[in-house]
């Protein structure tokens, strides 16, 4: 068997998601390569290389490739792919968008968001908004698939493998990267925080958002919200928590005024901790709090900060 892993990366360094499939790849077994295409990447294929169980790291370096497009990918990786057993990459924006394109081109199924290795050929992964557990086997002579990177842990970085320039693929013309509006924080990104504080719709407002604001900066934590209160304009949507949001797995999670819909409780039931502060003793977000404390948020918070 051989692995192939679609590395995530920004042309100047490796997510730190690439090296959680490394450790799903390693429990199906056989040759890891991974694949960095980007423009001017060197670094980042480098990098790769650092990741302990590799094989060898395969380096498009192409303008095309510059942004990541899933058009142009999806062509590179379904020439360099067919000599694989296994194509896997990160659930994460890029991956959900170019590894479905890929597998149409192979004519095979995609195996989506898995949580643990089974066989070489079973597979687990969420249904139901995370509420049930599906095992998915395959007969596919290449198996495409993405990996939920918070249900492994991160790989080693005492590896040597060896770079490989590759060619093939181009530019296929059918879609133009136009711009981005990056969001910027001097708070740790939300995927990959050790600590993770959101508020949900008992924040009321997104003035009140600055209790947690604070509370975060006190801890190192990323600021989340769960999609009541994105969706009532109290954030931007980049901070949403859960199954069409974000996906996280800190050490502690901390759940301010959330009500724990299911929705919510998919994005962050993998966490280490997690504590839970909601003046309503019945709500969902209970359930599967480690610490739970009955109170109002607004008589809570400033207690918690001046304990801190």
């Amino acid at each position: 068997m051989s692995i192939l892993i679609i590395a995530e990366h920004d042309n100047a360094s490796l997510a730190p998601v690439t090296s959680h499939v490394v450790t799903a790849a390693a429990k199906i077994g056989g040759d890891i390569d991974v694949l960095v295409a980007g423009s001017g990447a060197q670094s980042v294929a480098d990098e790769a290389a650092k990741l302990s169980g590799v094989n060898k790291v395969l380096f498009a370096d192409d303008a095309a490739y510059s942004h990541q497009l899933a058009e142009n990918l999806a062509d590179l990786v379904a020439e360099l792919g067919k000599s694989y057993s296994h194509i896997l990459a990160p659930a994460t924006t890029n991956g959900k968008n170019m590894m479905p394109r890929l597998a149409a081109l192979l004519d095979v199924e995609q195996i989506s968001d898995i949580l643990s290795v089974e066989s070489a050929d079973t597979f687990k992964r969420p249904i139901y908004a995370g509420n049930a557990i599906a095992t998915v086997q395959s007969s596919d002579s290449i198996k495409v698939i993405t990996v939920r990177g918070t249900a492994f842990d991160a790989c080693e970085l005492n590896g040597s493998a060896s770079v490989e320039a590759v060619t093939g693929g181009h530019d296929k013309g059918i879609s133009a990267f136009v711009g981005e509006d990056l969001a910027k924080s001097d708070r740790p990104e939300l995927t990959a925080a050790r600590i993770v504080v959101s508020g949900g719709r008992g924040m009321q407002n997104g003035d009140n958002f600055k209790l947690l604001y604070t509370l975060a900066d006190k801890l190192d934590a990323a600021v989340g919200a769960s999609r009541a209160a994105v969706d009532a304009g109290f954030v931007p949507n980049d901070m949403q928590v859960g199954q069409t949001g974000k996906i996280v797995a800190p050490e502690l999670y901390i759940a301010v005024g959330i009500s724990g819909q299911i929705q919510h409780l998919a994005g962050m039931k993998d966490s280490k901790v997690i504590v839970a502060i909601n003046k309503d003793e019945d709500a969902p977000i209970f359930q599967v709090a480690d610490y739970g404390l009955v109170a109002d948020l607004f008589d809570a918070l400033p207690e918690f900060e001046k304990a801190l």
